[in-house]
């Protein structure tokens, strides 16, 4: 469990440029756009906008194994207000039905709950992309009250139902924390049958596997949660490690990077194609450059040109139907059943 990030441990692995060289150089694994064309697929298009997902920055309360943002402690990348302001003019244009909000902590970031309360006037579905033990930190206790207040979504990362793969992947002690956060959510009504307030689990593999069936995984979650610690839950989705910052980092040491990319090719499944996320969605990180998702900004993979590359441009009209920027990494969203931030693609 790293205690640094990796730009703070100053790996080379830390820029973008060094994870697309180690990408490009995987002479085993076509390029995404050539499997696309052997699948006779036409090549990724977004559709519409429908989800305006804001990166709030890289600062946050932990330094979790697989963490594809690096974020940490100790980042101090935070969108400013100015940049906050961009994306609640643009978040006001009609097509956007949700508000997508993620870190690091999103919540750590001062406008965080002014973004909530401007996107709940608007009447948008609002998500936050949270990683639970904050909601025990000093000065974030009340964030359950406030959540509920507003009928926030919560997507909630909890790796395993069991303490030593959650505390393996995200620190000693992680997984008591989430249970006590999970407790707090359940008292102010998430999770529960009938509830409008939702509160959905995410899983990731510990390891080098692909996620087991959704659906089979959820209702392993719902028994064991709910007979250990009587929690309750609205839904669990499964996320695939994608081969990029410090999970591509682990590959790379533990000399498993070709296997790993060998195992996402071969478990390419066109049907997921055309639900990937970049398709609906617009990503902005915390200086307001534009992605077609989460993971592309991570990579500095802006939006294609001649499109606008900042949220001060917006403009909703010239980003829909617009070309998808596709590396190596995107087979983590293709593979199996599909991954994305709404969990598997095709569960069967």
């Amino acid at each position: 469990m790293p205690s640094l990030t990796l730009l703070r441990q100053q790996s080379k692995l830390a820029d973008p440029r060094e994870q697309l060289k180690i990408l490009a150089a995987q002479d085993q694994v076509p390029t995404f756009d050539a499997q696309l064309e052997t699948h006779q697929l036409p090549l990724l298009q977004a559709q519409t906008l429908e989800t305006l997902q804001v990166n709030l920055g890289r600062l946050c309360n932990m330094t979790c194994e697989h963490c594809h943002v690096d974020a940490g402690p100790d980042r101090r990348e935070i969108m400013q207000i100015e940049n906050v302001e961009h994306c609640l003019r643009a978040l006001a244009h009609p097509g956007f039905q949700t508000l997508d909000l993620t870190g690091g902590a999103p919540e750590m970031n001062p406008h965080f709950r002014l973004m909530v309360r401007r996107g709940r006037e608007m009447g948008k579905r609002i998500i936050d992309r949270c990683n639970l033990t904050i909601l025990l930190a000093p000065g974030y206790r009340d964030l359950p009250e406030f959540l509920a207040e507003h009928e926030v979504e919560i997507v909630a990362s909890l790796p395993c139902y069991l303490e030593e793969n959650t505390d393996a992947q995200r620190g000693d002690g992680a997984f008591q924390k989430s249970i006590q956060a999970l407790k707090r959510l359940n008292e102010v009504g998430y999770g529960a049958p009938e509830s409008p307030l939702k509160l959905t689990l995410v899983f990731n593999p510990v390891g080098h596997s692909l996620p087991p069936d959704q659906g089979q995984l959820e209702s392993a979650y719902r028994e064991q949660l709910r007979s250990r610690f009587g929690i309750e839950f609205t839904n669990l989705i499964t996320i695939t490690n994608m081969p990029i910052s410090r999970y591509l980092s682990e590959l790379v040491a533990q000399e498993r990077l070709e296997e790993y990319m060998s195992r996402l090719i071969q478990a390419f499944n066109p049907e997921t194609v055309p639900g990937v996320m970049c398709r609906s969605l617009i990503s902005v990180d915390w200086e307001g450059y534009l992605y077609d998702c989460d993971f592309n900004q991570m990579l500095a993979l802006p939006v294609s040109p001649p499109r606008q590359r900042h949220i001060r441009d917006f403009d909703y009209g010239s980003l829909e139907k617009r070309p998808i920027v596709t590396q190596r990494h995107c087979f983590g969203c293709t593979a199996g059943a599909g991954s994305s931030c709404g969990g598997a693609l095709n569960p069967g």
